[in-house]
């Protein structure tokens, strides 16, 4: 790590040190003794110490392989298994024994699916709000390949938000996101708020791929104007040297600044900083945006 900038080495540091504790010792015991998968350990996330010492984790549902080739993921890539009908039940039960307010849970993307995994998410979705009459949940979904009935089906089940990543800006996608789209990521964030305008809608942009800042005020407007209520920017860090480099580090001032730009487009909550992560204090930003409503 002796090439990332001294404060986000400092900063990893202090959040692994979290590692060590005994409740994060006991949050990863919980989720082996339920085979249940985090994005937290797939996608090498830098704020696993510090979430797993508080007892939090993102649930990676349907498994840990990908049928895509994204070159800035370090999830793995291969032909998956097929989905676990037991997954649901245990993220809800640990859900309840964890006494959860709030939750997220993602998957891979998963296109060998004939739904995309919609129905994965929404039995999953279902178990969790009848185990935690009170807790609030967020899916966040794959593009479906830009399935409406699929996305439907999630729908269907009532999350509170509605997550999708745009990961980056149109430019970059070309070389980095092989199999995703960038206007079909904006239609299901579009098709979603026009099927339940009720749900918030939420994404995600990794900054420091090498996009222009023009071109970032492009994205920030785009996902706006596809209804868009939620946004996360984070520093992009590659999970290992054979991914995708890093073309910039920003600055904790530069990511204050995009934050207040991006509220100013429009969004009704914002969260922006360096490790920030797109399922990071996700309670948070929605108490921000329902207070907002």
């Amino acid at each position: 790590m002796t090439h990332f900038p001294k404060w986000i080495v400092d900063e990893v540091r202090r959040n692994k040190a979290g590692l060590r504790g005994s409740a994060a010792t006991g949050t990863a015991a919980e989720l082996a003794a339920r085979a249940l998968h985090t994005v937290c350990d797939e996608a090498r996330c830098p704020n696993k110490g510090a979430c797993f010492a508080q007892g939090e984790a993102t649930f990676l549902l349907l498994g840990d392989i990908c049928t895509r080739n994204c070159g800035f993921c370090a999830v793995k890539k291969s032909i998956p298994l097929p989905p676990d009908t037991g997954e649901p039940l245990r993220a809800a039960e640990l859900c309840r024994k964890w006494d959860l307010k709030y939750v997220v849970f993602t998957s891979p993307t998963r296109d060998d699916l004939p739904d995309g995994g919609a129905g994965h998410f929404a039995a999953a979705n279902r178990l969790i709000k009848k185990l935690s009459p009170d807790i609030k949940t967020e899916p966040l979904i794959p593009d479906l390949k830009g399935d409406i009935k699929a996305l439907e089906i999630v729908l269907a089940s009532n999350p509170d938000v509605l997550g999708h990543n745009l990961e980056m800006t149109a430019g970059l996608y070309a070389g980095a996101r092989a199999g995703a789209d960038y206007g079909r990521s904006l239609s299901v964030l579009a098709n979603s708020k026009k099927l339940r305008p009720d749900i918030f809608t939420k994404s995600g942009i990794m900054l420091g791929l090498g996009e222009e800042p023009a071109e970032l005020e492009r994205a920030l407007a785009d996902l706006v104007s596809s209804g868009c209520d939620l946004l996360t920017l984070g520093q992009y860090l590659p999970p290992s040297k054979s991914h995708r480099p890093t073309a910039k580090y920003y600055t904790e001032e530069e990511f204050a600044a995009w934050g207040d730009k991006a509220k100013a487009a429009g969004f009704k909550a914002v969260l922006s900083g360096p490790l920030v992560r797109s399922s990071y204090r996700a309670g948070l930003l929605y108490a921000q945006a329902a207070g907002r409503r």
